[in-house]
């Protein structure tokens, strides 16, 4: 008679309900091995005899999936741009372009609002409006461009599809695959513009994405690291002042100081700025409409966005029948402001 293991004699006997619980993992096992599915981000799951019903964590795309995007591209890419020598003109002016509330990831349906608007005809509207701000311009000596960024470029600032203080947003795409449209579209952007002259870009941070339109506005100067004919202003900074000649040209986006308060509050951070020049302006967004008031030694004004409007603000009334456009202005290093220049969709 064989005898029985030491092991085999107390072994203790399992109940009918546990053995079901080690048939169910370990064919859980196998259906995430076949799957690719890690076993740690399974919520919970239906065993139903031979087949499965998994709840998945939704993990969304990772930063480092984005970043490791973004270096292959920028590796394919190789952004080396030799420097470009400009001659420099007998009456030198500054092109400001400004496409103010792009709002990337937007989505109105004509269905409801009377007009579609979504990322692809976002960044077909920018590169038009570029390209038309650029054909107004041919009769000006241009030696310098001023590119304001920013404002809104994106529409939402998180995966849950809300701005940077939690208001929901109908939207068009997911956040990352909106990121990389608009890094590419500034790449576009800018590029076009560097072959007219150096540029200057300027960040503006904004409501609906201050994080990941701050983290764009980066990858950007990054982006054009190598370049000599671009500058970059990039800091969290709420206000930004340019000078130019004797223009000193403020942007901010327009949700913070309110429009009389600039005035004072620019000659306050930009002192030596202002001293030094005598046509001042500061070009805000954020309301989607013109405004323009001449204040005591300044102009505030507010500009048009190329973005049409959702839901929320159709049903609310604002911005409907409004000119949706973007805008650009020419300063003689002299004589200020000499032209606006506006290209309407």
């Amino acid at each position: 008679m064989k005898m029985k293991s030491k092991k085999e004699e107390y072994r203790p006997r399992l109940s009918k309900e546990e053995n079901q619980i080690i048939e169910q993992h370990r064919a859980l096992q196998v259906e995430c091995e076949v799957n690719g599915i890690p076993m740690k981000d399974v919520n919970h799951y239906w065993y139903k005899g031979k087949s499965f019903s998994l709840h998945v964590k939704n993990k969304g795309v990772s930063l480092d999936v984005v970043r490791e995007d973004m270096i292959k591209a920028m590796d394919k890419h190789s952004p080396s741009y030799p420097k470009l020598k400009r001659k420099k003109s007998k009456e030198p002016h500054l092109l400001v372009i400004d496409p103010a509330d792009i709002h990337i990831g937007k989505l109105a349906t004509s269905f409801e609002t009377g007009e579609d608007y979504n990322s692809q005809i976002a960044v077909q509207r920018v590169k038009e409006g570029v390209k038309g701000i650029l054909q107004k311009a041919n009769g000006f000596n241009i030696d310098k461009i001023l590119f304001v960024g920013g404002n809104d470029i994106l529409h939402i600032d998180e995966p849950h599809r809300k701005t940077t203080a939690g208001t929901p947003q109908d939207t068009d795409g997911m956040w990352y695959d909106n990121f990389l449209t608009a890094k590419q579209l500034y790449i576009d952007v800018l590029e076009t513009l560097m072959s007219v002259a150096d540029v200057h870009f300027v960040y503006n941070p904004s409501n609906h994405d201050y994080m990941s339109g701050f983290m764009l506005s980066d990858s950007i100067q990054s982006w054009f690291r190598k370049s000599k004919n671009i500058s970059f202003d990039c800091s969290i900074a709420h206000r930004k002042g340019f000078k130019y000649g004797l223009n000193l040209i403020g942007t901010t986006h327009g949700d913070g100081a309110k429009l009389p308060d600039l005035p004072l509050i620019m000659a306050n951070e930009f002192s030596r700025e202002w001293a030094d020049t005598k046509h001042r302006y500061v070009y805000t967004h954020h309301i989607h409409h013109k405004s323009s008031k001449d204040y005591h030694g300044i102009t505030v004004e507010s500009l048009r966005s190329p973005s049409g409007s959702d839901s929320w603000h159709h049903r609310k009334g604002y911005g409907v029948g409004g000119v949706k456009a973007v805008e650009g202005f020419i300063h003689s290093m002299e004589h200020g402001q000499v032209a606006r220049l506006t290209h309407i969709f």
